[in-house]
């Protein structure tokens, strides 16, 4: 009788073991289904956005390399030295533009009028005509001059599409936005916290019960 007791014991013993492993899989599997589809829930608006600033860095690095090469033949040739030093400040200015677009906290901090969309759409406009200004059209060069204007005209409409963004409040829109998405990508840390350190004390009562 003591025999058949003890067993029937480990038996209930064992079916609660297992039932609780099984509730903790499948409400494990859950949350981390929860979670994966929180994370994997990408917000279409910063998509485009982001390919949008990925077309403006683009332009800019293109107007980076036809204001270089301009500078080092009119520095090479010694034919317009005035224009090498403009094409200089060209670049310089191409490069914030580039840096903008990443959004680089230590940029902004310095440079406030980055932020707003108008200010940075213009920035682009001026350097899309310092690229274009001073053109050469003679057959030497014709390379050159396609570069020019490709980069130039591309980096004029990535300037006129913020300018009027930024009008339309779109920039503040995008800030909203991913404000959003770092919360939401907090809230799924949090929440795979949560459920590791759950399953840690869930754990930890199984073993203590087997053990008793």
């Amino acid at each position: 009788m003591a025999k058949g007791g003890a067993s029937t014991s480990n038996l209930e013993a064992e079916n609660v073991s297992a039932q609780r492993s099984t509730s903790r899989s499948s409400s494990g599997s859950s949350s981390g289904t929860r979670a994966a589809s929180l994370r994997s829930r990408a917000d279409p608006f910063l998509v485009v956005c982001r390919c949008f600033g990925l077309v403006t860095a683009l332009a800019a690095i293109l107007c980076i390399v036809a204001n270089v090469i301009s500078a080092v033949l009119s520095f090479k040739d010694g034919s317009d030295i005035f224009d090498g030093i403009f094409r200089c400040y060209a670049v310089a200015l191409a490069i914030f533009v580039v840096v903008a677009e990443t959004e680089w906290s230590f940029i902004t901090k310095f440079w406030k009028v980055l932020e707003y969309w108008v200010g940075r759409g213009m920035l682009q406009i001026f350097v899309a005509v310092m690229t274009r200004a001073f053109h050469d059209d003679s057959d030497e060069e014709a390379y050159l001059v396609l570069l020019q204007n490709i980069a130039s005209y591309m980096l004029l409409a990535c300037g006129v599409v913020y300018v009027v963004s930024g009008v339309l409040c779109i920039g503040f829109l995008k800030h909203a936005r991913q404000k959003q998405e770092i919360s939401r990508g907090q809230a799924v840390k949090d929440l795979e916290e949560l459920e590791r350190r759950r399953q840690e004390l869930e754990a930890l009562l199984i073993d203590q019960g087997v053990a008793v």
